[in-house]
């Protein structure tokens, strides 16, 4: 089921790698075409356009574009007992982590009277979007929501696609767990809107005129939240009159392991992830050819009995999904750094010693009792994480992502006259004379 990618005695530079190692094909600029007629509808026909989006992609128009306040109680009262209590200790966990990740502002004083102070300042409105096809995901609302409360952002909404198989008070509204996890964060904004045309309804707003006052979605700065290739289309279409957190691509999991990993582990965990999605990648790095085999064999078996075993076995026999050979543990971190995974196990001996190593992941999860669907769920950790080889340069989802760094510079007319003659000197250079003339004119003329 899983190919076999053998790195040993083979140069590990970094175009050598690029070229070896397995990656879903996942072309967003061909989904642009597809999504751009849909955000242009939004654009033009607000609510309308939606309502019949919502019917066309989803299968089931919505009942109310915004979900009313008594459908979000109602959501709580019917959440089964233990899926309560572990998505309280979701927003438990994630709200201590990212407790400790807010900013604050610092002042650096370059004169007696001149400073530069940086503000962390909240974004003023976000959507956050939270999908809704193959699963459901309750886990991505608080991922997105928990961060933008902690860093202040002041206006909030969710936006979830209707689901054509709820019944009663439920019918075309999002999934009720979704609602009940809003509801739990207290979130009261939740549009009922799903893939492009959330993303556009977002970005421009909208006025739904059946719903009364309540029928107003102010247009937000920013878009945060995963999605399919629909939803990562329109956040590169609308970036610029929106920020958007990433182009999410298609679920992935690395895993560093040696002879010590036990291969159900790894067997198990390359198996959660291809759970997922068919695109979803699963790829185990390791020295050991002992481990390699026996992964190999507990993955056939596992994979087979698994609830979603057909879609697993497409993740795991697609080109995005292999065993990766090297030659050692040193080979292993520069594969993996090379591979930029989104989750990046780290199961060998001295594991926190090797973990410390990586440079390039999404999120490392260290040892044998630290999978990633730990991560997913109540870790305390966000699990909104860059794709794709997108942790080389990205972070993942986090309170600085709601918060914008603003310099503020306030410098007296001494510290100003200080270092004008320095002022003057760069702008001659760049040949741009109405520069140091601004600095002049409050100075007087200053010679070099």
């Amino acid at each position: 089921m899983l190919a076999t990618i053998d790195l040993r005695s083979q140069p590990l530079g970094a175009r050598a790698l690029r070229a070896a190692l397995p990656r879903a094909e996942y072309d967003v600029e061909a989904a642009l075409e597809a999504v751009r007629p849909i955000c242009d509808d939004v654009h033009d026909r607000g609510a309308t356009a939606l309502y019949e989006l919502g019917e066309r992609f989803d299968g089931v128009r919505p009942t109310t574009l915004r979900v009313p306040a008594e459908v979000l109680d109602a959501a709580v009262e019917v959440l089964d007992a233990d899926v309560r209590r572990a998505l309280e200790v979701s927003i438990e966990r994630a709200r201590a982590v990212h407790a400790d990740q807010r900013r604050t502002d610092t002042t650096t004083r370059l004169h007696e009277s001149g400073t530069v102070t940086e503000r962390w300042v909240p974004v003023e409105r976000v959507g956050l979007y939270v999908p809704g096809g193959r699963a459901v995901y309750p886990s991505s609302v608080v991922m997105n929501v928990v961060p933008a409360q902690i860093a202040g952002v002041g206006s909030l909404a969710v936006a979830s696609p209707p689901q054509r198989d709820n019944q009663g008070v439920f019918a075309g509204y999002p999934h009720p767990t979704i609602l009940a996890a809003c509801s739990l964060l207290g979130v009261d904004e939740v549009w009922t809107m799903g893939g492009a045309q959330a993303v556009a309804g977002f970005a421009h707003g909208f006025v739904d005129d059946t719903a009364g006052q309540d029928g107003e979605c102010a247009p937000v700065s920013l878009v945060t939240g995963p999605g399919n290739i629909y939803v990562a289309a329109a956040k590169r279409l609308l970036k610029g009159l929106i920020g958007i957190d990433a182009e999410a691509g298609p679920t992935e999991i690395a895993v560093l392991a040696d002879a010590t990993a036990d291969p159900e582990h790894v067997a198990a965990d390359l198996i959660s992830q291809a759970e997922h999605d068919p695109l979803a990648g699963s790829v185990l790095v390791t020295d050991s050819t002992e481990l390699a085999d026996a992964v190999a064999a507990v993955v056939e078996r596992r994979a087979a009995a698994t609830k979603h075993s057909e879609r697993v076995a497409e993740a795991l026999g697609g080109r995005q999904s292999a065993i990766v050979l090297v030659d050692d543990l040193d080979a292993g971190l520069r594969v993996v750094d090379a591979y930029a995974a989104e989750h990046l196990e780290v199961i060998t001996a001295d594991a926190s010693a090797v973990a410390a190593r990586v440079r390039n992941a999404g999120a490392i999860f260290v040892g044998p009792h630290s999978p990633v669907s730990l991560g997913d769920y109540v870790a305390g950790s966000n699990h909104v994480l860059p794709t794709g080889g997108s942790a080389a340069h990205s972070s993942g989802l986090s309170v600085q992502s709601f918060l914008r760094g603003i310099h503020v510079i306030e410098y007296s007319a001494d510290a100003l006259a200080e270092i004008a003659s320095h002022v003057v000197a760069l702008a001659e250079a760049e040949d741009l004379p109405a520069h140091g003339e601004a600095v002049t004119a409050r100075t007087g003329e200053v010679r070099r």
